[in-house]
């Protein structure tokens, strides 16, 4: 009688840039959650940008180069997995289009965009994952990101994976579904508009009297804690994946580092 064989997926860790530079514990959290699926894990240290930023300006050219460069650098995984619903879209659903059709580059970019997923739908709806264990005695709302939602259909999996955790008590808020007011440059272009409709978004957020505010895209949740540190609420707000990785020991995002003993 055959065994059957596990096969080990080859993952390539696509850090973010607002992740490497502000909140490195979401990449260390999501790389404690994909080696608990056995996927063996690689960061790549030459890896930069998406490119999101100069192709929501419209630099296309330099949008290319940047496309170009992490093209090289992820190709080879059989996955490229990142905590961002945004970055994570602009890989899997924009790369293609800065391609003419016969470009041998386009072929590339469409083969990186099928194994390209953000870090939530890897874990539910690719590896299935069944091994997020853990403990939690909080009570949580979930922000649904506009790129995590809109563009990538993410919305029952966190959930989900949310439901495994012991302890944790989950409270839908009634705009869950509504813009933060971020939105990339759209916050600087539009500062007024944008801070109205945070405004909006944290109203419906302390309506639910969660402990925490957790969602999938740091930009948000930066935009979210932000606002309510300057409205005077102390509501800590955390990356999915540090919950689901049990790693919430140092402080929420937009509080205070601990210094290092």
């Amino acid at each position: 009688m055959s065994k059957s064989i596990m096969v080990e997926h080859h993952v390539g860790l696509f850090v973010t840039c607002l992740v490497d530079l502000t909140r490195p514990s979401i990449g260390f959290a999501t790389l404690k959650l994909l080696e608990q699926t056995g996927c063996r894990v690689s960061v790549p240290e030459r890896q930069t940008c998406c490119g999101q930023p100069t192709y929501n300006a419209g630099d296309r050219k330099n949008t290319v180069d940047i496309a170009k460069q992490v093209i090289e650098t992820f190709e080879d995984f059989d996955y490229v997995v990142v905590p961002s619903g945004s970055c994570g879209g602009m890989v899997s659903l924009h790369y293609t289009a800065l391609f003419k059709d016969g470009d041998h580059w386009k072929t590339r970019a469409d083969k990186l965009a099928k194994k390209t997923f953000e870090l939530i739908t890897f874990l539910s709806d690719i590896i299935g994952s069944n091994m997020i264990k853990g403990e939690y005695n909080r009570t949580v709302t979930y922000h649904d990101s506009c790129s995590g939602l809109r563009e990538l259909g993410i919305k029952a999996q966190p959930r989900n994976l949310l439901e495994m955790i012991d302890g944790l008590k989950f409270i839908e808020g009634a705009e869950a579904e509504v813009c933060c007011g971020f939105g990339g440059l759209f916050c600087v272009k539009y500062p007024d508009i944008s801070e109205k409709i945070l405004d909006q978004k944290v109203d419906d957020i302390l309506k639910t009297n969660a402990d925490m505010v957790l969602g999938g895209d740091l930009g948000c949740l930066m935009n979210i804690a932000g606002r309510l540190n300057r409205r005077g609420f102390d509501k800590e707000v955390r990356h999915i994946a540090e919950v689901l990785a049990n790693m919430t020991q140092t402080p929420g995002i937009g509080a205070p580092e601990k210094v290092m003993e």
